[in-house]
């Protein structure tokens, strides 16, 4: 009989953020949002900066992502590799939102080399969608605004 779930692993450099079996995975990619679901064609795809949704059974695992890569492998292996991922239950929205306020301001300085505008302007997509995909998610999942973050240092990825 053929597996019904997904074998799903989200690994960022710094660690492993989810493995588990799901029943899909949605993921915004360059193409637009995909669903994977059981027996999907493998194909690779890369990532944009969005709310990426793990399902099983009735649960929602909602994932704030910033770029990468999805991988659907033979066997419903699913690999994504990220460069940030933050379930949203870990998300500080405070943080966020500072490190959001620090890399715009930081943005308006005249004298940025290219390297450094170009931090910048990732750090800041990668805050907008913290707080977007927090936002959006605040509420369902019981969180109050200055959630805990598991010890990672938000502000500085």
């Amino acid at each position: 009989m053929a597996n019904k779930k997904l074998t799903l692993k989200l690994v960022t450099p710094e660690k492993v953020v989810l493995q588990e079996e799901v029943d899909s995975l949605n993921c915004p990619t360059t193409t637009g949002h995909i669903t994977i679901l059981p027996g999907h064609a493998p194909l690779i795809s890369t990532l944009l900066s969005g709310e990426l949704l793990a399902r099983t059974g009735g649960e929602v695992e909602p994932i704030a992502v910033t770029g990468g890569f999805v991988e659907v492998r033979p066997g419903n292996e699913v690999v994504v590799l990220a460069d940030v991922a933050e379930h949203v239950r870990d998300i500080d929205l405070e943080r966020a939102e500072q490190a959001r306020r620090v890399a715009a301001e930081a943005m308006r300085d005249r004298q940025l080399t290219s390297q450094e505008y170009a931090a910048l302007a990732a750090s800041l997509q990668k805050n907008m969608t913290r707080i977007k995909v927090a936002n959006k998610h605040r509420g369902k999942h019981g969180q109050s605004k200055g959630a805990m973050t598991n010890g990672m240092a938000n502000t500085g990825h």
